[in-house]
């Protein structure tokens, strides 16, 4: 599947994971037992979480961490496949 088709699958998905004062650390392997049970999941960057950082740069983080495709982030949010 191509991204645009991926992101338009996302657009009505509900958050399941949250990134919060814990970090990305926190929920690397919630995130990896969800993306072996759906095919995309989105996951919201609280403030708390961002500090000084961007949310594309914690998004391509957790994604690297996880091994997941960074689909597109908006805002606060990024999908995963």
């Amino acid at each position: 599947m191509s991204d645009q088709q991926l992101r338009k699958e996302a657009h009505d998905l509900d958050v399941t994971v949250w990134v919060g004062k814990g970090g990305i650390e926190a929920v690397t392997e919630e995130l990896k037992d969800q993306l072996q049970d759906r095919k995309l999941v989105k996951v919201k960057f609280l403030r708390a979480a961002r500090g000084g950082t961007t949310t594309d740069e914690l998004a391509a983080e957790l994604g690297e961490a996880v091994g997941a495709d960074l689909i597109e982030t908006r805002g606060n949010t990024a999908v995963f496949h």
